[in-house]
């Protein structure tokens, strides 16, 4: 170990928080002060419009106060942290790269519903920073992802795809940014490209089921956190492999992971396979 990486290893990362008062951000928090061998929360700041800021940012667990004010300012947060978790909305996080890439903190990125033209900006600020953007962070997903990817390459057209989602009622972008991922995780075990065989929506007469098409079908009611299952049926037999999340600390906790992850790294635009060594076969 060189010295830089011993005074590394002895320092805490400073992480921020976008978002802090809603559910994932307080999530995050937690986790954050949950990790104080390794971690420091640096901040966590809200919308100016917000009632909690200018107030104390407590924490989750106990409701003291941790000393810092929840904030409004994105940049000030940045110059602060040495990595930013973002869980907003896709118009906030394409500004939040814009400033990480300006001054060179690290993202993390968990926002979903992002559209092409939103992901390019992120890419684009990867030249610039580390970002670790992801449709969700916990481990069980990022093995539902490769296992997908792997039983698709297996089996063949006989078996047709559909991906079944349900979260809570609140959510606001369909399908989920996971079953979308699941989508294409299927598409790459299959070899095309999911934008040509994906079957998003099926109302009315739609007529018979497209061989080689991947369908999706989305559930919305209650709490529900995080279902998703990929089922892979043929005559006769069917596959499935499901994932259900029961709290969203699951999230948080491979965020954090991801944050902590980013020390050291070169800019660049990476995922959860990169930060848990999931290799793509």
């Amino acid at each position: 170990m060189t010295r830089d990486e011993g005074d590394m290893a002895m320092t805490k990362t400073k992480i921020g928080i976008l978002g802090c008062a809603g559910r994932m951000g307080q999530a995050l928090i937690a986790e954050v002060l949950g990790r104080a061998d390794q971690a420091e929360l640096a901040g966590g700041i809200e919308q100016p419009n917000h009632p909690l800021v200018g107030k104390p940012l407590r924490d989750p667990r106990t409701g003291e106060d941790t000393g810092l004010l929840v904030g409004s300012d994105p940049q000030a947060l940045f110059a602060a942290s040495d990595v930013v978790i973002d869980f907003t909305c896709p118009t906030a996080t394409v500004l939040h790269a814009q400033i990480a890439a300006r001054s060179k903190a690290a993202l993390v990125v968990g926002t979903t519903g992002l559209t092409p033209e939103q992901t390019e900006e992120v890419i684009r600020a990867a030249r610039d920073t580390v970002i670790v953007q992801a449709a969700n962070f916990s481990l069980g997903v990022n093995l539902l992802l490769a296992l997908t990817e792997d039983v698709a390459r297996r089996l063949d057209a006989a078996f047709d795809i559909e991906i079944l989602e349900m979260h809570h009622r609140h959510k606001v972008d369909a399908p989920s940014g996971t079953a979308l991922a699941l989508g294409e995780a299927a598409a790459r075990g299959r070899g095309v490209n999911l934008d040509e065989v994906a079957d998003r929506v099926r109302d009315g007469i739609t007529g018979a089921r497209k061989s080689g098409h991947i369908g999706f079908a989305t559930l919305r009611g209650g709490n529900v956190v995080g279902d998703h299952t990929v089922i892979f049926a043929a005559d006769n037999e069917r596959i499935e492999l499901t994932h259900k999340a029961g709290d969203r600390s699951i999230f948080a906790r491979g965020a954090v992971t991801a944050a902590l992850w980013t020390r050291g790294k070169a800019p660049g635009r990476y995922g959860m396979a990169d930060v848990l060594g999931f290799a793509r076969g």
